[in-house]
């Protein structure tokens, strides 16, 4: 299932609209002057006390009134924080526009994504130089499997425009496309678009015969909607008042929205819903997950109207996924004929999980029996197995080794020919790189003789493969472009790791430009350096090895990239994962500290020259480091942070509340709780006198959903009435992953490596 508070990833810009005035240009020697109007003072947000009463605890919140974001009183404070914020940093103009145009400058303005084969017809989007968004198009297919060639900034011969964001987003300050699904036959689209920032999608459906958008419109609707085969119906998710997706339901295409049907709803509030199709497009599946607990639902695609079918019950602490695959039970019928089956793959007894087969629950049959299923990829300590992909003749997991991520193939043929007792032999499509993250591309066909995977790592952009599953040939489709002669060999890439308060290593990712960071002879830094140590450390969200054409900018000016693979992640497998939530919730926290520690200790930086980074929840973990560790840091980047997390898990109203419960606990209901996160949440424990904390950014969000813009807005006026140098920049129209366009989204990232630069001192032009 989604997860909530994930981190908005920095995206691999390769598309856009017009672009937004960006600031005029300066000369090297030009003065930034401040604005006339700049206020002469920071915007104080007025103590206005409540008390908040929990387990016999009386807490006192002077800023808490600033949720009420209806209120013009607060707006005007929020528009005061944003004055203030630029006028404050009024004086890297200068910077922010050459690292706009840097990123503008390596980014292939007029690009296009590999095709992929579906059906009749090979499926691409494309960017056109100056234009926000992308274009989603496809040409007629012929028999071969290589996709055709098409040169970036040209339109192809035969081209189909299926959905132009850009003409979509006319209008419109933000835009944002959820679903997009077409169906099996090609001949129509369902769409669903969000223009505030709410992430509330309006459902389309459009003929592409015609290119014309039918009458159907749902308003209101969650990403994931999925067309059946014929394209007749239109299974869809809603969410409930906390933002919780928590029914599907079926649209007939032609019909009104008010006639369609709920086909389930989850009482629960700990459960999200999501719906799709299986490859084989053979059946549908509804998933309902918790933190903690799943459960599958299946029915044949072909009998829409009929009933689920649960696989199996769920029990709690029991998380599975489940995929369609067709068995062979000979050596002579593998992937043509066989027996329908399930891979279920579960943590049942398994903390890294394992991968069974089981039957198809039958029509009007129960739930099945988990003991009956047969294990063909059994439980390794070593290896956490994340995913499963069922193909006409061979079966794809993703997993992860050595804090990697990777991918493995298993030919069904080889499992006909293997004894029923044997686990099946899965051969990794293997990198040579020391640090790299190998996942499945787009392959949305049952039958194809290719598998599409991206390859990428800190310094090989990312790179787009197709492996032929009978030879093992790999076939290079796509090297994302970075322009003005980026030479992988001027970067180096490393592994360190740091020692934690209880003695667990914790690894720490770097990247540096070769040339810009001094080595002496024992392979250690000459002098400190200015680094930007990045973390995260919930949902077991790994933050892998990743290449960024924005990070360039950083790089070449001397800074170091560090990533802290902090516990509460999922880098070493499920029990880093469990060793970072709930009551070991603050392994998170020290453990990145630990990690700037040894990043000190060890030569690589200095306190003065490094800045924390973190968004979302790993906007918590900055913000906790911070308390724990004010020294350590010259400065701390907070994007979208979660930052009142006690005040947000004490009120079932909110958005998300109750589903966070299963990953911080539940302070409404159980004293521990309530003391173990008020003794870390960062609000909580800002200091009466913070005026020896470092530089601190917090960026938010107006609309966002996942963590309300009042939590950094309640957190930077306590650290600055505390005497902190705090600043808040707040986007008035946008949500959870910030502005929406490339160039927009360009903006901002130069905004928030200009403000990096500047603390760490390397902002030179």
């Amino acid at each position: 299932m989604p997860d909530d508070l994930t981190p908005a990833a920095e995206p691999i810009p390769t598309s856009g609209d017009a672009a937004p005035a960006a600031p005029a240009p300066t000369s090297d020697d030009a003065p930034v002057e401040t604005p006339a109007d700049a206020p002469a003072e920071a915007p104080v947000a007025e103590r206005r006390p409540t008390v908040r009463s929990h387990h016999g605890d009386d807490v006192v919140d002077d800023y808490e009134w600033l949720r009420d974001k209806d209120s013009p009183e607060v707006l005007a404070h929020l528009a005061a924080e944003n004055a203030w914020t630029q006028a404050q940093l009024a004086h890297l103009a200068p910077l922010r526009q050459d690292v706009f145009d840097e990123i503008k400058a390596r980014t292939l303005e007029a690009d296009l994504s590999v095709p992929v084969r579906m059906g009749g017809s090979w499926y691409y989007t494309r960017t056109e130089e100056g234009r926000q968004y992308p274009i989603h198009a496809r040409v007629p297919a012929a028999g071969e499997w290589a996709p055709p060639r098409i040169e970036p900034g040209t339109v192809p011969a035969g081209e189909q425009v299926l959905l132009d964001q850009n003409a979509a987003a006319d209008g419109h300050d933000f835009f944002s496309l959820g679903s997009f699904d077409v169906s099996e036959d090609g001949a129509r689209l369902a769409y669903a678009v969000d223009t505030t920032g709410d992430e509330r999608f309006a459902l389309r459906v459009r003929d592409l015969t015609t290119g014309e958008d039918l009458p159907d419109v749902v308003e209101d609707t969650f990403p994931g909607a999925v067309l059946t085969p014929d394209g007749r119906y239109v299974f869809y998710p809603t969410v409930d008042d906390a933002w919780r997706p928590y029914r599907v339901w079926r649209h007939e295409v032609g019909t009104p929205a008010a006639d369609d049907v709920l086909v389930l709803e989850e009482p629960d509030e700990r459960y999200w819903v999501g719906v799709g199709l299986t490859r084989s497009r053979r059946y549908l599946v509804v998933e309902l997950g918790s933190k903690t607990t799943s459960e599958a639902r299946v029915l044949e695609a072909d009998d829409p109207t009929g009933d689920l079918r649960t696989v199996w019950e769920r029990r709690d602490g029991v998380e599975y996924t489940v995929e369609h695959a067709v068995l062979p039970t000979g050596a002579d019928d593998a992937g043509t004929g066989g027996r329908d089956a399930l891979l279920v793959l579960h943590n049942d007894g398994a903390e890294n999980f394992a991968l069974v087969t089981t039957d198809i629950p039958a029509p009007g049959a129960g739930p099945l029996d988990p003991a009956a299923a047969r294990v063909v990829v059994p439980h390794d300590p070593d290896v956490r197995l994340d995913g499963v992909d069922a193909f006409a003749h061979h079966v794809v997991l993703s997993l992860r080794r050595e804090a990697l991520p990777r991918v493995a193939v298993v030919d069904l043929a080889d499992t006909a020919r293997a004894t029923p007792d044997q686990p099946w032999t899965a051969r990794e499509i293997d990198v040579d790189e020391a640090l790299f993250s190998v996942a499945l591309d787009a392959n949305p066909t049952w039958e194809q003789p290719l598998l599409r995977v991206q390859h990428t790592s800190f310094v090989t952009p990312a790179t787009v493969l197709d492996v032929d599953l009978a030879t093992g040939e790999r076939h290079v489709r796509k090297r994302q472009p970075v322009l003005g002669g980026y030479d992988p060999a001027d970067y180096v890439q490393r592994r360190e790791w740091a020692t934690a308060e209880d003695g667990t290593r914790v690894p720490i990712s770097l990247v540096w430009r070769k040339d810009a960071v001094t080595l002496d002879g024992s392979g250690t830094r000459a002098e400190p350096a200015p680094l930007l140590l990045y973390g995260y450390g919930a949902y077991e969200t790994s933050i892998d090895p990743y290449f960024s054409v924005p990070r360039l900018s950083l790089l070449d000016r001397g800074v170091v990239f560090a990533v802290a693979h902090v516990r509460g992640g999922g880098e070493l497998g499920r029990h880093w994962y469990d060793d970072g939530k709930l009551e070991h919730k603050a392994h998170t926290f020290s453990d990145f500290v630990a990690c700037g520690r040894h990043l000190v200790e060890s030569g690589w930086t200095a306190p003065e020259r490094m800045v924390a980074d973190g968004a979302s929840a790993g906007g918590l973990t900055v913000g906790a480091a911070l308390n724990l560790a004010p020294g350590l840091f010259a400065g701390v980047l907070a994007g979208v942070p979660f930052v009142d997390a006690l005040t947000s898990m004490l009120d079932p109203a909110l958005p998300l509340t109750v589903v966070e419960w299963d990953e911080w606990g539940d302070p409404l209901h159980d004293a521990e709780v309530y003391a173990r996160m008020k003794a870390y949440t960062p609000y909580e424990n800002v200091p009466d006198d913070a005026s020896a904390y470092p530089r601190v950014l917090a960026t938010t969000s107006l609309h966002d959903t996942r963590v309300l813009y009042v939590e950094p807005a309640k957190w930077v006026a306590r650290l600055r009435a505390a005497g902190a140098p705090a600043l808040l920049k707040i986007e008035m129209s946008a949500g959870h992953g910030g502005v929406s366009g490339r160039y927009a989204r360009w903006e901002e990232i130069a905004f928030e490596h200009a403000w990096t630069l500047d603390v760490l001192g390397a902002a030179r032009r």
